[in-house]
């Protein structure tokens, strides 16, 4: 049966991903809809490729940007705007929902899809970090099924136990080993870290990935919201979860049993396979990634996390373990952080030093609503802006 299937975020890198595996299985899937930000052209090129039901953008001049590039023969319809991201992640039609916009924006239509019952396959971790109670009680009661696309949680997943219910010790299970490359500076000295460029920061030693995320694990930070994402989809306490760098990100994450067996997933560093075997699991398909080559790899290295020196994994822990809407608030200011750093507003060392302001001057309060998570995030955003532009005056 064809699988219809929704991108949220396509012409990022996991979307482009997403596209290269739907094209190579055509009598497998379709593509209902796309959606992006404000790179038109590359919308442009996939529309006419794919040729969808319905292309949204972020903005609607990029919408109408849009529809001034597809040809009059083109009978995709060009939406923008939440409210229509929202309506192609929960039509009816569609079978699958790869999520992958990055950030908070990517909350709203990730949860509709879950509420509407699809195939979820999240590689959108801040909805889990954000709203990970809620989130997993929508995937619940929308029956849906939640297939994690980061490459660390679909390792873990892989390494699980096919009838996992989330109970670690019920079946065995000591502890989840979460893999980190440590980044570009991983080994740095703190005093090293003041005068890093944001072109050092992007340019991941692994992985080709999008500017906010390349940071994010340049600070540690996306270990941290990971582990944050682990703990929700694993059901499972942070005390449960132990972070492993391992430059060469051949291993992609371990479980570790009451036996003494440790269970790994090797790969090569291509997003390609987590995607190819959420889209098709419990079978597997061609991913275009070849195997790898151990006898080329020769060694592999294993160290612990220097989280004095990179404090976001620590700023993390201590967001999921206060709970409630803290986690939100730190997901909100490293955004903010980030883009400022990507913008040259603030320094790389600045980027956990106002995510520490944010989360010391906020008031946790329940985040059992939709509503209070938002407002959560909005409060931490505008705090953020402000200290952003008090370092700068």
């Amino acid at each position: 049966m064809t699988q219809w299937i929704t991108v949220l975020g396509s012409t990022g890198s996991i979307g482009c991903s997403t596209l290269d595996v739907v094209r190579r299985h055509p009598d497998k899937y379709r593509v209902f809809a796309l959606t992006g930000a404000t790179r038109v052209e590359e919308m442009a090129s996939q529309v006419a490729e794919f040729s969808p039901a319905y292309a949204v953008m972020a903005e609607e001049s990029a919408a109408d940007a849009l529809k001034q590039r597809l040809t009059e023969a083109s009978q995709t319809q060009v939406l923008s705007g939440t409210d229509a991201l929202v309506q192609v992640a929960s039509a009816e039609k569609v079978t699958q929902v790869m999520a992958a916009i990055v950030g908070a924006a990517g909350l709203l239509p990730t949860l509709a899809a879950a509420q509407s019952g699809k195939r979820v396959l999240l590689a959108n971790k801040e909805s889990l970090v954000m709203a990970g109670p809620l989130f997993m009680q929508a995937v619940k009661e929308g029956g849906a099924e939640l297939l994690p696309i980061d490459s660390e949680h679909n390792a873990i997943f892989q390494s699980m136990p096919h009838d996992y219910r989330g109970d670690l010790a019920e079946k065995g299970i000591r502890k989840i080993l979460l893999t980190a490359s440590g980044g570009p500076f991983r080994g740095w000295q703190a005093d090293d870290l003041n005068v890093v460029s944001p072109a050092q920061a992007v340019a991941h030693p692994n992985w080709s990935m999008g500017a906010k995320i390349s940071v994010d694990s340049a600070t540690l930070m996306n270990k941290g919201l990971e582990l944050i994402e682990a703990c929700f989809l694993f059901n499972c306490q942070a005390d449960d979860v132990d972070v492993v760098v391992h430059p060469e990100s051949v291993i992609h994450s371990m479980v570790q049993y009451c036996d003494g067996s440790v269970l790994a997933q090797l790969g090569q560093p291509d997003m390609r396979t987590p995607i190819a075997y959420g889209m098709a699991w419990p079978e597997r398909i061609e991913a275009g990634v070849e195997s790898l080559d151990l006898f080329d790899i020769a060694r592999l290295n294993f160290e612990k996390p220097d989280e004095e020196t990179f404090p976001c994994l620590r700023l993390a822990r201590d967001a999921f373990a206060v709970g409630g809407s803290m986690p939100a608030v730190l997901n909100a200011a490293n955004e903010v952080a980030v883009a400022a750093f990507l913008g040259e507003q603030i320094g790389f060392t600045a980027i956990p030093t106002l995510i520490k302001q944010v989360m010391d001057q906020h008031t946790v309060v329940q985040a059992d609503s939709l509503e209070s998570i938002l407002s959560a995030d909005a409060w931490a955003r505008e705090l953020a802006n402000d200290l952003v532009q008090e370092t700068r005056s």
